[in-house]
């Protein structure tokens, strides 16, 4: 694997294609797609991409690899791995050493306060009376793929960021998108923030009125096929397999209608949610007519149930494997849309995932795979102990959050304590407990005999004002949590960093590759696809295979 470092970066390599390439269509001579389409399928490990393959039909995935490009062993290049900071690296080329994006949520480390990653409260919702408009990208401190568009085209091309989740459309379409949208639970309704829009453009009010949810969950969620055709998947209920409230146990069918009813939230754990968001997607192209002027617009979209039927289930159980199968239907009818919209070979669409997932605890503990839950709550008290009977002032610990201890600064510097002897004293401490490969002094990693990549992504997330002083790697296998259902993601392990990227539509030919790629250079390569600049914190390279 070839890599460069600059303030520990790890920038992908340009190096010839590994696999057999097709040249490019006709539709590469044109000055540029019509419309980009970046799809990020939320907690989308790589190898799903094929593990239910032989269910899937030639329109959406299939069409996907049979069409496109596929880069075969794309990874992220830091921790931790989390839905915001996989949406940032991927639309900015960066890192959240750059980019500020280090959690869903994070510590401020002057102020002690805890801050969410998109949370604004200088702006108020549009659509909605609830907190969940108080939203915006201000907390991204570097440009977006889809800003450099705006920039490029003189602010002519309209950029657009639809998700469930609000921080997955925010940071996507940048800082002066035409709009971004998410879901309200409270209503049911797509809204947006002041940041963007004084009021909900008619074709959105539309959508909302047309009470799409309750369309999708009138048969509730019966499998799309006979169990026994899951062949991937367990159909039996599981321990380690979560439930939705109401439910003895975790089987088909779930009577999702009804719950939906008294728990809104309960639909975002269905695979209707990502319908929804490509339904939502066809409106916000004919609502905006993208593709439709003189130059590229860029559609940003993020299918997220996959993430919250993942986190729920886990990636063994038949709910997984249908809700992947019931997106691969859903790809290949927007997909169709789009060649009927916007013209087969006039759009560049691209794939990819914000990050990986684990398997389930219990699943792991089940077939004696090493594993187990680790929880960081109850250590920070402990070092709170340990570090007053030697400090003599207590909590200098304010949290254990991302993997990373965070202190109380403030504190440490307005009484004069060595911080160095501070972390250190953690650091020994931590290395102690079960569960724990490295306790890192951030500022002292270099004297650490950690191996490559561990080493390089901890550098990458680290940012002083939002991350901890010490990192915690865990065991592979273990991570924090505490329900004994379901699972998560976070880590450094593959299961958690290798992801999908395919590429495929205007300019782009077939074929695969096996070389390294990191989810940085996602950016830099639409860059050149579009001939435009890369975004202001980039460090990836243009992913050199899929150029002629």
């Amino acid at each position: 694997m070839c890599r460069i470092f600059s303030l520990v970066i790890v920038s992908g390599c340009l190096s010839v294609a590994s696999g057999q390439v097709k040249s490019a269509g006709p539709e590469a001579k044109s000055h540029g797609p019509k419309l980009v389409v970046g799809i990020v399928v939320d907690q989308m490990r790589w190898d799903f991409l094929y593990r239910y393959r032989t269910l899937y039909g030639t329109g959406g995935f299939e069409r996907l690899l049979n069409e496109g490009f596929s880069c075969e062993n794309t990874l992220l290049n830091y921790i931790p791995s989390y839905t915001a900071v996989g949406h940032a690296a991927i639309f900015t080329g960066s890192v959240p050493a750059l980019d500020g994006i280090t959690g869903n949520e994070w510590t401020d480390q002057l102020t002690g306060k805890v801050v969410y990653c998109t949370g604004d409260s200088a702006e108020q919702g549009v659509g909605s009376t609830s907190s969940e408009g108080k939203m915006s990208p201000r907390n991204l401190l570097a440009s977006t793929i889809t800003d450099e568009l705006r920039i490029a085209t003189n602010f002519k091309s309209r950029v657009v960021g639809i998700s469930l989740k609000d921080r997955a459309a925010i940071l996507p379409a940048g800082h002066m998108p035409t709009a971004a949208f998410w879901l309200d639970d409270i209503n049911g309704h797509f809204i947006s923030s002041t940041y963007y829009l004084d009021k909900l453009p008619d074709w959105v009010i539309q959508f909302n009125d047309a009470d799409h949810i309750r369309k999708l969950l009138a048969n509730d969620w019966n499998s799309l096929y006979p169990l026994e055709k899951y062949a991937q998947s367990d159909s039996v209920n599981q321990p380690y397999e979560g439930k939705f409230k109401g439910e003895s146990i975790a089987v088909f069918p779930h009577r999702v209608k009804e719950l939906y009813a008294n728990s809104p939230g309960s639909f975002r754990s269905t695979p209707f949610g990502n319908s929804l968001t490509l339904e939502f997607a066809e409106a916000a192209v004919t609502g905006y007519g993208l593709g439709q002027g003189q130059g590229t617009d860029f559609l940003t979209i993020n299918c997220a149930s996959t993430d919250y039927v993942g986190h729920m289930f886990g990636p063994n159980s038949v709910e997984i494997e249908d809700t992947y199968l019931r997106l691969d239907q859903d790809l290949a009818r927007f997909f169709r849309f789009l060649d009927q919209k916007i013209g087969k070979g006039r759009y560049l669409v691209f794939l990819t995932a914000d990050h990986g997932v684990a398997h389930s605890i219990g699943f792991m503990k089940k077939h004696r795979l090493p594993a187990d839950f680790w929880r960081g709550g109850p250590l920070a008290d402990s070092l709170n102990r340990i570090l007053s009977s030697t400090f003599g002032l207590r909590p200098l610990v304010r949290s254990i959050m991302n993997y990373q201890v965070n202190f109380d600064l403030g504190l440490i510097t307005g009484r004069h304590l060595n911080f160095d002897s501070i972390k250190a004293m953690t650091v020994r401490f931590l290395r102690e407990q079960p569960g724990i490969a490295y306790a890192l002094d951030i500022d002292r990693i270099g004297e650490n005999p950690v191996p490559e990549p561990l080493k390089s992504m901890a550098v990458n997330g680290y940012y002083f004002k939002r991350s901890g002083g010490v990192q915690v790697i865990l065991n592979p296998g273990w991570f924090e949590g505490f329900s004994p259902t379901g699972t998560t993601h976070g880590s450094w392990n593959p299961y958690d960093t290798h992801i999908p990227l395919v590429f495929m539509g205007w300019g782009i030919r077939h074929g695969t590759s096996n070389q390294p790629v990191q989810v940085t250079d996602i950016a830099p390569t639409l860059a050149a696809l579009l001939q435009i600049q890369m975004p202001s914190a980039c460090i990836g390279k243009p992913i050199g295979p899929l150029f002629p």
